[in-house]
């Protein structure tokens, strides 16, 4: 029987099994999450404090990267971390252990990144505020699907 807040798992210290059904339909809300995300940080930094992220009149912080664009990438990493975690959970020993590592480091990548360019420290500062709050959800949101697609599949065997 496993303990509460383990995942229960088999002879190898690897789950019995994932729900993939589970797993990806968490992980299509997840996308659509930090899609929204992305967006109502571009609507706040942008319009409410008129701080230019993104591509205000020209040339933006990631040179002429669209709203759109920056909602699709964040819904499509939401979409890697599923991926990654699903094939974690498949063969790796503490899967949920190397998955918050992974996704933890890639956030400190995507806080540190608007650092780097020659933009305005406003600017920076907002960008990196929204990559970590898009990252933290990420990590959070398919945690939790994560167990829960184990769960469900050790309570349909």
């Amino acid at each position: 029987m496993a303990v509460y807040g383990q995942q229960p798992q088999g002879a190898a210290g690897r789950p019995d099994g994932v729900d993939a059904r589970v797993l990806w339909s968490g992980g299509a809300a997840t996308a659509l999450v930090v899609a929204l995300i992305a967006l109502v940080g571009v609507v706040v930094f942008r319009g409410v404090f008129g701080i230019p992220i993104l591509a205000p009149e020209g040339e933006g912080v990631w040179g002429d990267v669209s709203t759109v664009w920056f909602m699709a990438v964040a819904a499509l990493a939401a979409l890697l971390a599923v991926a990654l975690v699903h094939l974690l959970l498949l063969g790796t020993p503490r899967a949920l252990s190397f998955f918050s590592w992974i996704v933890g480091l890639a956030t400190v990548v995507a806080g540190v990144a608007p650092f780097v360019t020659d933009a305005a420290l406003a600017s920076k500062l907002a960008s990196a505020l929204i990559n970590v709050i898009i990252g933290f959800a990420i990590l959070g949101l398919v945690s939790g699907v994560a167990r829960s697609a184990v769960a469900r599949a050790v309570r349909n065997v």
